[in-house]
Formats: structure tokens, sequence, C-alpha cells
């Protein structure tokens, strides 16, 4: 940007468009990070509204470049506004993934109107909003695999399942009959599977569970002998530390709630019950499976319930891709269609082996 001493600076039309754009842009994202903060509490609602302030700080750059040129409120970008609208109707994870994206694609690295300090800032700005979205990731990330994993599993298993079967020529109820027998066959065993998958995991952690028996034992150890010290160590804790830990029990100078603390293991997710989810992928499972079979269950037959059933299938796959695509701050799009090419391949190859098959046994 040239400056001149002597004389006040002038900007270019094209400038002041782009000024104006820039401007109108962060007093969008400061305003989705403020409504965002207003649906948070502690810390979250903290850093949510530091944000805000750095972009109340880049505004500020920008209507000092503009002066007298800044003229009336602008609206910020199509994708600015979309955030903005999320986050007053949801404030969830989804809007902060795509609130990273967002960052991520600052175009003031290649500006020379903004400073290197507002480009480093948007940097920043992007690694924070992902730490946020990680922290939604994480929370929800249990139940929304299961759930789109469940439901893919039902609607590419038994669209496989119908097209190949009707390929080989068999009438329509019987292809009804088969996808029906695979919803239920193919949700039970997901049901069956997590069930024995959870329960499991519930017992090693319980057998990993340290005995609270063992605090009684503490009052009659050798103090010189200290075998406590190789307990903390089977833990995880260095000699010198299982030591030292060890000797402050002993002393009474630890308390048996924290002992207690460093003798469990580390348990990295929360474990639910078996039956809650064997539930939930018996159901997320069947809600799949059962978009393929519905033109069957309406009266359709032929290559008119094909058709029918590969676009319903299809436009569900596009959703449940563009889902995992927001929340992994990647592009929606790419990530809906990689899964209809999957989904699709799939159910091709069963299709043509069903051709075969119909054509062997004719």
């Amino acid at each position: 940007m040239p400056t001149n001493s002597h004389a006040p600076f002038s900007p270019t039309p094209t400038q002041v468009r782009r000024w104006r754009q820039y401007l109108a842009n962060e007093r969008a994202e400061a305003a989705v990070y403020r409504d965002l903060a207003s649906r948070r509490r502690g810390e979250e609602r903290e850093i949510l509204l530091g944000l805000a302030e750095a972009e109340a700080r880049h505004e500020a750059h920008w209507v000092n470049l503009l002066g007298n040129h800044v003229g009336k409120p602008r609206r910020g970008d199509s994708r600015t506004l979309f955030l903005g609208v999320l986050a007053r109707r949801f404030g969830s994870v989804f809007v902060l993934a795509l609130a990273q994206r967002s960052e991520g694609r600052s175009p003031y690295d290649a500006d020379p109107d903004a400073t290197s300090t507002m480009a480093a800032d948007e940097r920043i700005h992007g690694e924070v909003v992902r730490g946020l979205a990680t922290r939604g990731r994480n929370r929800l990330s249990g139940t929304f695999r299961a759930a789109v994993f469940g439901a893919n599993d039902g609607l590419v298993s038994n669209l496989s399942l119908i097209l190949g079967v009707g390929a080989s020529g068999v009438a329509t109820n019987i292809i009804l009959l088969t996808g029906l027998a695979g919803l239920l066959a193919g949700a039970l065993s997901m049901a069956a599977g997590e069930y024995v998958s959870v329960q499991s995991q519930r017992e090693l952690l319980e057998a990993s569970t340290a005995d609270p028996e063992m605090r009684n034992a503490l009052p009659h150890l050798d103090i010189d002998a200290n075998e406590l010290a190789l307990l903390y160590r089977s833990r995880g804790m260095s000699p010198d530390g299982a030591q030292a830990h060890a000797a402050e029990v002993l002393k009474g100078n630890q308390r048996p709630e924290l002992d207690a603390e460093a003798l469990e293991p580390d348990q990295h997710e929360a474990v639910g019950t078996g039956l809650a989810a064997a539930r939930s992928s018996f159901c997320f499972f069947a809600s799949g499976a059962i978009i393929p079979v519905l033109p069957y269950l309406f009266g359709m037959d032929g290559i008119a319930a094909v058709i029918v059933s590969a676009g319903l299938v299809g436009v569900t796959l596009l959703g449940t891709g563009a889902i995992v695509g927001l929340l992994s701050g990647a592009s929606p799009v790419k990530r809906g269609l990689r899964q209809i090419m999957i989904g699709f391949g799939a159910a091709a190859a069963t299709y043509l082996l069903g051709l075969v098959l119909g054509t062997v046994g004719a």
C-alpha cells in the first residue's frame, strides 16, 4: 500500500470494494463467535469471546484504511452469513467445524493491504477453532460413529442384497422378503455384536480396577520392605516416583481418595451399557436398511423400483457423507460423493454377481 507524508492516500475503487467486503466479513465472523459464546459457559465462552475481540481488531484496521469510504454496512460473504444462521439456530460443533474451514481460507496472506499480524492471527484463529471443534467431536464421537456407520451399513448392505437378488430374475415378492430379512438379520447382528463388544470392554475395565479392600492392608505393610512401591510401578510410575509416593502414603500424608485415583487405570472414554449400545445399533442399522426396501413396500417393481431404491440410497449416502465432511472440517461435497461411490460400487458388484448367477441358473 503506497504511503506519502505530504499527501493523503486515496484508495482505488477496487481497493475500497475489497476492504468493505473484508470489513463486512470481520463483523459477521465476530457476530458468529459472540452467538456461539452465548450458548457456552466457562472456558469455551471466554475463548469464543476472545476470538470475537480479535476480529474486532481486524475490523478496526479496515475501518482505518477506508476512512471516509466506509459507507453503509455491507453483508458478509455467503459462507460467513451461513455460519451466522447456524450459530443462532444451533450453536453446535457443526458451526465450529465450518468456522475452522473458513479461518483456514483467509486471504490475508496474499493481500498487501492486510498486515502480517492479521494473517498470523487468522492462522491462530483456525487452530483455536480446531481445538474447540475437537472438544465437540470428542463429546459426540461414539454416538456419531455408531449412527453413521450403522446407517451406512444398513443402506449399502441391503441395497446390495436387493439388487443382487433382483438381478437374478426372482419375483418382486421374493425381493421384498429378502430386503426385510436382510434388515432384520443385519440389525440383530449389529445389536448382538455391539452388546458383546461393550460388555467385553466393561468387563476388561472392571478387571483392571483396583481392589478397594487394598486400603485396609496399608496400615499393616512393612515400611522397610515397602511393597506398595511395586504396586505403583505396576501402574506405570517410575521407580523413584513410586518409592516417594508409597512413602507418603505410608506416613499418612497422602489422602486415601487421592491415592485411589493414582491406582485407577487410564480410561480414555466412557463406556455405556451393552443393552443401550445394542438398541442404538439395531435402530441405526434398521433406519438405513429400510430405505432401499421402501419402493417395494409401496408396491413398485421392475426397473422403476430399482431406480427409486438406488436414488433414495444415493441421497441418503450424500447426506451422511456431507455430515462427516462438516464435522471433520473437510469438503462436504467431496465426502458425500465419496460415500456414494463406495456405496454404489458395492451395490454394482453385487448386482453383476446376481446377473451372472441368474444367467447360470437359467
